[in-house]
């Protein structure tokens, strides 16, 4: 059987990826750093095996933080493609970059103890004051 691929886009489009659609899970954080890195209430993302993570143009990538966790970025239009984390060995891949639907659908809020005051959670989701274990 072969495996999904999916692909992915900056907003000026000057860097784009490739993921499988084999993500672990899907989230919706809306801890201080992703609402401060998207300008948005909350960050819609999902997780998968660093290695599943094809960048096309990596040279063109932007990357904040440092070597063990940063955020991957356009160095052109600074759009928030990713977050390496979890000791390098997932990316969290930001659902609003993907161009294919993604098979996993988020499943649940989380650091909702410490979300905006004036952002209203709107769904059914559990929602967890970290990152569910």
């Amino acid at each position: 059987m072969t495996t999904r691929i999916l692909r992915g886009s900056c907003l000026c489009g000057d860097c784009t990826y490739e993921v499988e659609d084999t993500f672990a899970y899907a989230f919706i954080c809306h801890c201080s750093q992703c609402r401060r890195a998207t300008g948005a209430a909350s960050k819609p993302f999902a997780g998968i095996a660093t290695e599943a993570l094809r960048l096309h143009a990596p040279e063109r990538l932007l990357r904040y933080g440092d070597d063990d966790t940063y955020d991957g970025r356009c160095s052109r239009c600074g759009s928030l493609l990713f977050s390496l984390v979890r000791e390098q060995r997932y990316v969290h891949v930001t659902l609003g970059t993907l161009l294919d639907s993604p098979t996993i659908r988020p499943s649940a809020h989380i650091f909702a103890g410490s979300k905006a005051d004036w952002d209203t959670i709107c769904d059914d989701f559990p929602a967890f004051d970290g990152f569910p274990s």
